[in-house]
């Protein structure tokens, strides 16, 4: 008993994407996550904590989960996306525990961003 791992935690998210450098160039002035090519049609990113990736197999899926990204600056977070092309689909507002706003990448998929400030 006691013994943590990866059970049950989130471990990937993947991204049917239109075009990975595409992808790579908006998370990355976004975000700087970093990215590994795995050949064409794949590539993996992470934040340094979580990973993910990026593919060109399967046809574009806008929607689906919310994916909740932390950003200590909201202003400044929002102003990265909307300089790298994505738009903003709800202003912040306030929650508790925090305030977010979320936005839609190039491709459609809904993300959202939270601050606890």
């Amino acid at each position: 008993m006691g013994i943590r791992g990866n059970d049950r935690q989130i471990d990937n998210i993947e991204f049917n994407v239109a075009d990975i450098q595409r992808s790579k160039a908006f998370y990355g002035a976004v975000f700087s996550w970093t990215f590994t090519d795995f050949g064409p049609t794949y590539c993996e990113f992470t934040d340094g904590r979580l990973t993910g990736g990026f593919t060109t197999g399967e046809p574009v899926r806008p929607g689906g989960p919310l994916v909740i990204l932390y950003g200590e600056d909201l202003a400044a977070t929002q102003e990265r996306v909307e300089k790298a092309g994505g738009t903003v689909s709800k202003a912040v507002f306030a929650f508790p525990g925090g305030r977010r706003f979320q936005f839609r990448d190039l491709d459609g998929y809904e993300l959202a961003v939270w601050s606890a400030e």
